[in-house]
């Protein structure tokens, strides 16, 4: 894993000085080497930093440049195929003289194009400069993972492109951007191509694009998404042989992304996905398989016993990592590591876990993913169940008690309940937030911002039903819009940004795109939830492949007390460490004062906190 920069255009002496900075602001992606390249012609400047995974020597230290020097990658990923890849490309006349997927990267770009994206299985954001074509006709290609593992920001102006693996990877940036804020106070993080900060973007999950020096623009396209689901591209399997396909595929992802120089381990927490990863890193491992949990002693969110049971079956060489229970100390170490707002609090345990599970391994097997493919939320169920009850009653009633609703106070018993409801059962994690729904932002932002805003400030909810429409059937409705925008944008954030704070690189085997195609295209929304029982096929495979005593309806989750660390807060910890340019401070003292009354508002406070913490 790794950090990458990129300046194109005309590169000057400050330029220079900006990326020897942005490289040492980068350097917690990657300790082990610093890489600088600067085009001869001085129309480029390229950094990395490097975490050493695959072939540690210094032969595939970036910048890497091609034989004839006409191509130049900067990489921040893994290519987990790469042997396969490496193998194709020589039986076609190509010549290696390295052992890692670096150097088959830029091969594989060299012989194919922008079509080699469709070869690549892994994790990966890169930008490729191309003189091939002779001096004048210059190009950068660049690309992005497709499920969003791997960051990239970018700053694109007439003759100007610059990019980075974070935020502060780039050059100073103006105020903040309205249309990002109101996101976020939406959702509680920055969704799609959307950033924080004005003036800059960030290349979407699953696509390309190409700065073309002579005519100094830049064009982004969608390669890859989800296939499309219907009655008829499903074929009629057995529950039990989706069940077994869906094993296969976990256990070859698996085997790919045990491919490491270095040690590399599994995080267990003990719930089904990671039990699952464990399970199959035991069957196709061919040495001992290093697995930690943490402990947080005398708490109920310890799950060790339940990591105990899964390490004990699969003899595996087991690390149990007390650790004290999170606290908003934390953020204080944490916030120069995050530069783009992100709500959710999950994000401390993951730091301090991440730590301690460097001090062991520098590669982590993790579980995400397997929600959104296999239906493993609860509100999946809960919306089947709305349905169920509230099907029949008028939307328009509905959209009547929605809207009474949303009049009471923040924090409310109830209140985000019905609320939620305005556009139906099957919508009520569109409609309805632990952060601030529409009503509740146009309290929270000045009379000023809500004006600049105008219609937009309804894009959030809008956005997320366009997502939502594209499923066939409710169950497909909800995993899609998850995972084109949940998943990305939250969850992949928050490990991201968590572990390589640690310089720990974290890998998800469920994200392998041939998991993802079987999970939306060959297996039906009935046998991923029903009323009566989540992810289905995956407990298929637990009753077959984990011990009997396992838990198969437990889902924790690694939660904190977020409502009672709200209980004491002040607004002076919330929103005056800088002026504030956007909101009402007697609404924000309103949910203070409500929070110390017992109303639950400690997510809105949390999401302000986090906000007020990013560095501009």
């Amino acid at each position: 894993m790794c950090g990458i920069i990129g300046i194109c255009g005309k590169i000057n002496k400050q330029d220079l000085t900006w990326l020897e900075s942005a490289c040492n602001k980068l350097r917690h992606r990657g300790p082990d080497a610093k890489g600088k390249w600067i085009g001869p012609k001085h129309n480029i400047a390229l950094g990395h930093q490097r975490l050493s995974i695959i072939d540690t020597s210094n032969f595939s230290d970036q910048p890497f440049v091609s034989d004839d020097g006409k191509l130049i990658l900067v990489f921040n990923g893994e290519i987990y195929n790469y042997i396969e890849i490496r193998e194709k490309l020589k039986d076609l006349g190509v010549k290696f003289k390295t052992n890692g997927d670096t150097e088959v990267l830029l091969a594989a770009y060299k012989y194919w194009g922008s079509d080699c994206l469709k070869y690549l299985n892994g994790m990966w954001a890169f930008a490729i400069y191309d003189e091939r074509r002779g001096s004048g006709n210059e190009k950068l290609f660049v690309a992005r993972d497709r499920s969003g593992e791997k960051p990239f920001y970018y700053r694109a102006k007439r003759g100007f492109f610059e990019f980075a693996s974070e935020l502060k990877g780039l050059r100073s940036r103006g105020e903040i951007n309205l249309n990002a804020l109101n996101h976020y106070l939406a959702l509680g993080y920055v969704p799609r191509d959307l950033c924080i900060a004005n003036g800059i973007k960030k290349l979407p999950p699953a696509h390309a694009g190409i700065f073309d020096f002579k005519k100094g623009e830049f064009k982004k396209w969608r390669y890859w998404q989800l296939p499309v689901s219907n009655d008829q591209n499903v074929k009629d399997f057995t529950i039990e042989e989706l069940a077994e396909q869906s094993w296969n595929l976990l256990t070859q992802s698996v085997n790919l992304r045990l491919r490491s120089d270095v040690p590399i381990g599994v995080f267990l927490s003990g719930g089904l996905d990671s039990s699952l990863v464990t399970a199959a890193t035991a069957k196709v491992s061919n040495s001992p398989v290093k697995t930690f949990t943490v402990s947080i002693p005398g708490s109920e969110l310890d799950e060790s016993k339940y990591a105990q049971l899964i390490a004990d079956t699969f003899n595996t060489e087991h690390h149990i990592l007390p650790m004290d229970m999170p606290s908003l100390d934390q953020l204080d170490e944490l916030k120069s590591f995050i530069d783009e707002p992100i709500a959710d609090s999950s994000i401390l345990p993951t730091f301090m876990i991440s730590r301690m599970i460097r001090k062991h391994v520098t590669v982590a097997l993790g579980g995400d993913g397997g929600d959104e493919l296999y239906g493993g939320y609860h509100h999946y169920q809960k919306a089947l169940r709305s349905q169920s009850y509230l099907g029949l009653i008028p939307i328009s009633l509905l959209k009547s008690c929605g809207r009474l609703a949303s009049i009471l106070p923040a924090g409310t018993k109830g209140r985000n309940l019905i609320s939620s409801l305005v556009g139906g059962p099957l919508q009520r994690n569109i409609w309805g937030t632990p952060y601030f729904d529409l009503t509740l932002r146009k309290r929270l932002l000045k009379k000023e911002v809500l004006e600049e805003l105008g219609d937009e400030i309804e894009t959030p909810e809008q956005k997320s039903l366009e997502l939502f429409q594209k499923g066939l059937d409710p169950i497909d409705k909800l995993t899609r819009m998850d995972f084109e925008q949940m998943l990305p944008d939250d969850f992949l954030v928050k490990v991201d940004r968590a572990s390589m704070a640690n310089s720990l690189e974290v890998r998800l085997p469920f994200l392998d795109h041939n998991i993802i195609e079987h999970a939306f295209k060959s297996i039906p929304s009935k046998q991923k939830v029903t009323i009566k029982e989540r992810r289905r096929v995956q407990n298929i495979m637990a009753k077959k492949y984990l011990p009997k005593k396992f838990e198969l309806n437990r889902k924790q989750g690694f939660s904190i007390p977020i409502n009672e660390w709200m209980q004491n807060i002040s607004l002076n910890e919330i929103i005056l460490k800088k002026e504030n340019k956007y909101f009402n401070n007697d609404f924000i003292n309103e949910l203070i004062i409500g929070q110390s009354q017992n109303k639950t508002n400690g997510s809105r406070l949390f999401s302000l906190i986090m906000l007020n913490n990013i560095e501009n």
